[in-house]
């Protein structure tokens, strides 16, 4: 797959963090949020984060399937941070799991979590977010690439 540089929005990513807010990654379908990820991955791997520090599911996946009941989720992640470092949680195509911000709301909570999620701006609207997350949340709305990018 080409990966298009996408430098603002990389940049936001990266200024953000380990912040203690949950990031939300929203746009419209094929607008490169998966992509934009990806690229983040790589940068936190060229700037020190190990790679079993980097949990991240695509729950648009029917081999995630099982994972898109909230709680089974919850306990697949729980499993795998490593208490002794910060863990980078990657929660790509989230509407898809029911109550998904009982999920997103617990690992905010966990000290060791930087945690981001993606999805549709059309689910991700600003009520459901005022909504769901309460005010800790920061949201990157991408658009499309431009014939810049």
């Amino acid at each position: 797959m080409l990966k298009i540089n996408r430098p603002e929005y990389l940049d936001f990513l990266c200024r953000s963090k380990d912040r203690q807010i949950i990031k939300v990654v929203s746009g419209v379908h094929h607008c490169g949020k998966a992509q934009l990820l990806a690229l983040y991955h790589d940068w936190l791997r060229n700037n020190g984060v190990a790679a079993e520090q980097i949990i991240s599911i695509k729950l648009d996946n029917l081999a995630g399937g099982e994972l898109t009941h909230y709680h089974t989720l919850y306990d697949r992640i729980k499993a795998q941070l490593l208490a002794d470092k910060m863990n980078y949680v990657f929660l790509d195509e989230i509407q898809h799991v029911p109550q998904f911000e009982k999920v997103v709301n617990s690992l905010f909570l966990q000290k060791n979590v930087d945690l981001y999620t993606a999805g549709p701006s059309a689910y991700f609207t600003p009520d459901r977010l005022a909504t769901l997350l309460s005010g800790r949340y920061i949201e990157l709305k991408m658009q499309p690439p431009d014939f810049y990018e």
